[in-house]
């Protein structure tokens, strides 16, 4: 892909040699083979190695201008998502334990605060996941979040001093090797979670913001991706807080491998193909020719428009266009039915991820598709707002969630993930019935999110955690993040308030 018109050749990322960080094993810690390092080997590369080849020699000049614009739209609203949360009980919980632990300070926590890049990798990334309002990919087989990595990213880049280029090349490097993975090695049906395939994607986006060289880029991947296989367990049955910590896990420990093989430390070399692998053991046989892989996945990326599950997001636009129809009675409804393709109806609809009708927490009513029909149909919105305690147990919406039918539709799901189909049919008492068919929604690729629109939801989320100073000064610095340092970045990012101020303090 030739390099963008407006970048200058002066802009191309520095050398690692050329800044001297230490991306080599120190002095007296444990060394590669010399075989491992320059991945000569009977029969050629291993596959890690040839990711790592990739990761490695991915540049700023690489990413289309539409991918960088995206990119920089895909920060700003992880940004904004993740000072929403600072005050969230489980991210308080999170905090003080960090605080209990200390740890060198090398990287900036969102709210203040310094520690390791791995822990600030796990609490930044547990504040963008939270809320669940961050941005998703479809695959066939497959949904994931790769704004989950931005967290491991920001901290690597900044412990290294790494400049704003430099991020978004490591995080274009997370977006593409995430979401390929999603598309050829999906693990769900299986019974492991979309955090697997993240666990490669966040180890090689840390290691590029370290200026790891590729032998080391590839062990970093390979201790990460052998060691964090998880459990689907996580988003099945009654969902705990560990459906929003698991992705943080697996950023804390993408970065500590990269730690660990800028040490010197290594991995299974073939962690993929090799004799009980990745696919050996969980994936199948997949293909994927890295070399031809450019950096432009963030374009087919969706960010959300409602507080919510991914797959609801097209059957909540539904319910408030049904909303918004002339004779709509809410108190008079007798009967809703949602046609939808088969993801949503398996994972959030009561299908074979189980019952979505008991809602006691956060976490099960942002993956209870009855829940978010009720809730949007009564308050015509779904925000954080809508996630307080007292709001998910209220029996105006408990009992209108158990009015919900939610159906598997054939020709639906045939049409997933290049749309999201939900027809939705609200009956009333004297049998009216209201209808609402939608296919995709602002924020989903065939209709991206313009910076302006990113902006309102940034400053929406943001305001009570942020002077409109500091939001205008974080989002100034994102908007043209390939001309700052990330330092400047986190800065600003420290000087969010990690408590909610009202409306008269503001």
């Amino acid at each position: 892909m030739a390099a963008s018109a407006h970048r200058s050749p002066s802009a191309v990322a520095v050398s690692t040699a050329s800044l001297g960080t230490p991306a080599v094993a120190v002095s007296g810690a444990p060394s590669a083979s010399p075989e491992a390092l320059d991945g000569s080997r009977p029969g050629g590369p291993t596959e890690v190695q040839e990711l790592a080849a990739y990761v490695h020699s991915a540049t700023f000049e690489q990413i289309g201008d539409e991918a960088l614009e995206q990119l920089r739209i895909r920060i700003l609203d992880t940004l904004g998502v993740a000072i929403a949360a600072l005050d969230a009980e489980p991210i308080r919980a999170v905090r003080e334990l960090l605080e209990d632990l200390g740890g060198a300070p090398r990287a900036t926590l969102i709210g203040g605060g310094r520690t390791s890049p791995d822990r600030a990798a796990f609490y930044n990334s547990a504040l963008s996941r939270y809320l669940d309002f961050m941005d998703s990919y479809l695959a066939a087989g497959e949904t994931n979040h790769p704004s989950d990595n931005l967290g491991a990213v920001l901290a690597a880049a900044e412990s290294v001093d790494a400049s704003g280029q430099e991020l978004l090349t490591a995080l274009a490097v997370a977006y593409q090797i995430h979401t390929r993975l999603s598309d050829v090695a999906p693990v769900r049906a299986k019974g492991f979670d979309h955090t697997t395939q993240g666990a490669y994607a966040a180890a090689a986006a840390a290691a590029k913001a370290m200026r790891l060289p590729a032998e080391q880029i590839a062990h970093a991947i390979a201790i990460a991706g052998t060691a964090n296989n998880a459990l689907r367990v996580t988003r099945t049955g009654s969902l705990s807080h560990w459906k929003g910590l698991a992705y943080p896990q697996v950023a804390k420990e993408g970065t500590f491998a990269a730690l660990l093989a800028g040490r010197g430390i290594t991995g299974p070399e073939e962690v993929f193909e090799g004799n009980k692998g990745f696919k050996d053991s969980i994936a199948g046989d997949f293909t994927i020719d890295w070399s031809s892989e450019g950096l432009d996945a963030v374009r087919r990326t969706i960010i959300k428009k409602h507080n919510a599950e991914i797959h609801s997001q097209s059957a909540l636009d539904a319910a408030q266009d049904i909303r918004a129809q002339d004779g709509f009675a809410i108190e008079a409804v007798r009967s809703i039915r949602l046609r939808t393709f088969d993801a949503a109806h398996s994972i959030i609809g009561g299908g074979e991820e189980g019952d979505k009708r008991t809602v006691r927490t956060k976490e099960e009513a942002d993956h209870s598709l009855p829940w978010m029909l009720a809730v949007v149909l009564l308050d015509g919105e779904l925000t954080p707002a809508q996630y307080h305690h007292e709001r998910i147990v209220a029996d105006d919406v408990q009992d209108l969630m158990r009015a919900v039918e939610i159906v598997s539709d054939d020709a639906f799901s045939a049409r997933f993930p290049d749309l999201m189909p939900a027809d939705l049919e609200v009956t009333l008492a004297d049998g009216t019935v209201f209808r609402s068919a939608q296919d995709s929604y602002e924020g989903f690729h065939t209709d991206p999110l313009s910076w302006e629109g990113a902006r309102a939801k940034f400053d929406l989320l943001t305001t009570p955690f942020a002077t409109e100073e500091l939001r205008e000064e974080i989002a100034g610095i994102v908007r043209d993040l390939e001309h700052h340092c990330v330092r400047e970045l986190t800065g600003a990012l420290a000087r969010a308030s990690t408590s909610r101020a009202t409306p008269a303090e503001r």
